[in-house]
């Protein structure tokens, strides 16, 4: 599994250079993006192929690492609560997780409108407190993204249901 971190998280996890895997980007890596929400460090996690996220609410530099056991862990978490099959997206293992930088500037900016979103939602909810991370993770993936091709949008539970087991 490919993890392409932000230079925000690569800090905080103290990876160097020499950490970092240069795989060609894919449809099936991952990016993770560090966030500051309601004063709060949160993870989000978004399958570049799918835009397929996770939302990781008050997470600590020790929940990091190693990061793959936090990160598969959350994915799985998310795909059975959303009744997909584990092998959705590759056999994901967290002992086999290699970090690289970020490379598409598209998925970055899906996954800042998604970090705009969660702003928005924990505000509206009255804060960290009041807001249901499941219902908000469940929103994040029902959300409209615009797309440059035919159909002019799409929407990432649906792109990742249409996948069939890739592992």
């Amino acid at each position: 599994m490919i993890l392409r971190c932000t230079k925000k998280l690569l800090d905080l996890i103290e990876a160097r250079p020499r950490d970092l895997g240069t795989a060609r980007a894919g449809d099936d890596d991952w990016y993770a993006n560090l966030l500051w929400l309601d004063r709060r460090k949160c993870l989000l996690l978004a399958h570049a192929g799918t835009l397929f996220s996770v939302l990781v609410a008050d997470v600590r530099k020790a929940d990091l690492l190693p990061i793959g056991r936090l990160v598969v862990g959350t994915i799985d978490r998310a795909l059975d609560a959303e009744n997909l099959t584990r092998g959705r997206f590759g056999k994901l293992d967290p002992n086999s997780v290699e970090l690289a930088t970020t490379v598409s500037r598209t998925v970055l900016g899906y996954m800042n409108e998604m970090a705009r979103y969660c702003h928005y939602a924990i505000t509206a909810q009255g804060g960290f407190e009041r807001i249901d991370f499941d219902s908000l993770n469940r929103q994040l993936r029902r959300e409209l993204h615009l797309s440059r091709y035919a159909q002019g949008f799409f929407v990432p539970i649906e792109l990742a249901a249409k996948r069939s087991n890739a592992g």
